[in-house]
């Protein structure tokens, strides 16, 4: 009967331990770059602290990729790679991250996230496609396809907005694509009448949300972005559903 009683302290302290932590959410904005680096990364960081005060999440910024191990991440319930380029996580720190993914974590990029990590095709199809190039920056339109989301809901079902709009390639067929960009609105568009802007999906175990959108500064202080992006971080670490 010791060890009966014993074991049922043992499951009720776990179950406990994880009802507490789904409550504690927290998020990493990881911000480092081995390439071009985007100014608005200053503009980008308070925005998303202020974000998390707002809406019941805590938020750690670094550009330390020493901080991507296996039990360093399992506080976060999402890490943000915030306007991220080039190579910016060794072999081990690409594992930890992949486990980390596995586990149920989460996942958002911003912009250039998808100029990140070339060499990594596990990274590829977690944000769902490379960065090829860019026009100069420029109004344009955006369709917003799917406007039952929580990163959308709020938004204009054509939504004109000036930022640096990516062109893709390796671009993932699962994409569940939120917003496309209307190419007949600007010049230098390659991806056609399905160009992608912002999409999400379940990845491996884990959830991923990426928007194209946040190169220029006044992203973070628009009041119709920030909600996009807030709704990608609130899908990403479980704390709302997605519809």
């Amino acid at each position: 009967m010791k060890y009966v009683l014993k074991g049922l302290l043992m499951i009720t302290a776990v179950v406990f331990s994880i009802t507490v932590s789904a409550k504690n959410y927290k998020i990493l904005v990881f911000a480092k770059t081995a390439g071009f680096h985007h100014e608005s990364i200053r503009a980008g960081l308070p925005a998303i602290q202020k974000l998390g005060i707002e809406n019941n999440f805590a938020v750690d910024t670094t550009t330390n990729s020493a901080l991507f191990t296996a039990v360093n991440l399992k506080q976060y319930a999402a890490v943000v790679f915030l306007n991220t380029t080039g190579d910016v996580l060794n072999d081990q720190q690409q594992t930890a991250f992949e486990q980390y993914i596995r586990g149920g974590g989460g996942f958002v990029g911003v912009h250039a996230a998808s100029d990140t990590e070339y060499g990594w095709p596990w990274y590829g199809r977690l944000v769902g496609a490379y960065f090829v190039n860019h026009p100069k920056q420029q109004v344009a339109t955006l369709n917003v396809t799917d406007r039952k989301s929580i990163a959308t809901r709020h938004l204009p079902e054509k939504w004109t907005r000036k930022d640096e709009w990516y062109n893709f390639k390796d671009i993932q067929p699962d994409l569940k694509v939120l917003v496309t960009l209307d190419e007949h609105t600007y010049t230098g568009g390659i991806n056609g009448d399905a160009h992608p802007m912002a999409w999400y999906r379940d990845f491996e175990g884990g959830r991923s949300f990426y928007t194209g959108l946040g190169h220029v500064d006044d992203s973070y202080t628009d009041p119709l972005f920030l909600k996009h992006l807030l709704g990608g971080i609130q899908y990403a670490m479980r704390q709302k559903r997605i519809n």
